[in-house]
């Protein structure tokens, strides 16, 4: 694995075609002197991108580059990687037959990046349903992103993935699954790995030298001692006695619901939760539009804009690129604070 570096170009993933991704790469693109953009190049169709650019009525020069022209090309044009399958252009309305190019573009950013050719992957959001119907056998871009990880390297990771913002980070330890599954889906195993991959890089990708891990309880009032549930005491305690007795600087189970106040805030550099929307609901209320998903346990750097592909406003000039735009800068501020182990 090679080290990533400031001075490379971040490997951009065009996500599905149809949705708003080649909108707020543009538009960010456009933005690029205001906003202090790290330079980045797309992996996508360039014939595909200038058609959208026309649509939005952007000047934008869209130029194919190989991923070393990147950096001598970002301030002038925007640098496209092309893929080898073509993409039809029609926003709004995904198509099956857009598939393999939207995969090609996440495996070529990443072969990219693991290559050494850029400090990090940034995704623009996918939709699953043309991806199953072309016969994508994946849950997720987050598991693609895994199996691609240990396609390069030989290793299984476990991703996990957090979700940061100006004011919050929170990671949840289950994610899409029913609620109803949650309390047989936790256990102590998965809850304290969670916490040592986020310890992890939190020190490596984010510089913090000893993150303060604030775990949440699973039941209300953190099951206030096995009143209002066992789980907190019998499954998510010990996880934190035991990253604790590693030197992991965790605090929990705490009750959620008096978690989130600027207050308490204060007291940790990220939250673990037990489920979905007891992290999301947090993070999206305090940084809707700031904030950024982030895969942590990966050998090299994803960040992704925090929102769906909105195909309803797909081309209509009304997809705003604040996440997009937060999601590069993250990505090159974990690139210039370190590498991620061999």
């Amino acid at each position: 694995m090679t080290t990533p570096s400031t001075r490379l170009p971040l490997a951009v993933s065009c996500g599905e075609p149809s949705g708003i991704g080649p909108d707020i790469i543009l538009t960010a693109w456009t933005m690029r002197a205001e906003s202090d953009l790290p330079p980045f190049f797309c992996v996508g169709d360039p014939a595909q991108l200038a058609a959208r650019a026309r649509m939005l009525n952007f000047d934008v020069p869209v130029t194919i580059v190989e991923p070393g022209q990147a950096m001598a090309t970002f301030a002038d044009a925007l640098p496209v990687v092309p893929l080898s399958h073509r993409v039809e252009e029609r926003p709004g309305t995904p198509l099956a037959g857009n598939a393999a190019g939207t995969i090609e573009a996440i495996d070529r950013a990443v072969a990219l990046t693991v290559a050494g050719e850029a400090s990090g992957v940034v995704t623009a959001p996918i939709a699953k349903k043309p991806l199953y119907d072309a016969g994508f056998a994946h849950p997720g871009h987050t598991e693609y992103l895994a199996e691609l990880a240990a396609s390069h390297t030989g290793t299984r990771v476990r991703p996990v993935m957090m979700i940061a913002g100006p004011r919050l980070r929170t990671i949840p330890v289950t994610i899409h699954i029913p609620l109803a599954d949650v309390p047989v889906a936790l256990t102590t195993d998965l809850i304290a790995e969670t916490i040592r991959i986020a310890d992890g890089d939190l020190k490596r990708r984010f510089g913090i030298a000893r993150p303060r891990i604030a775990v949440a309880g699973l039941n209300p009032h953190a099951g206030e001692d096995g009143a209002l549930g066992t789980e907190d005491t019998a499954i998510v305690a010990p996880a934190v006695d035991q990253v604790r007795a590693e030197g992991i600087v965790a605090s929990g189970p705490l009750p959620a619901d008096t978690m989130f106040h600027a207050a308490a805030r204060e007291t940790y550099d990220v939250a673990v939760c037990m489920y979905h929307d007891q992290a999301l609901i947090p993070a999206k209320a305090l940084d809707f539009d700031l904030g950024v998903n982030v895969t942590l346990g990966l050998p090299f750097i994803r960040t992704s804009p925090d929102h769906g592909t909105a195909f309803a406003i797909a081309g209509t000039g009304a997809a705003r690129p604040d996440s997009f735009i937060a999601a590069l800068t993250m990505a090159a501020q974990m690139a210039a604070n370190g590498r991620a182990p061999a």
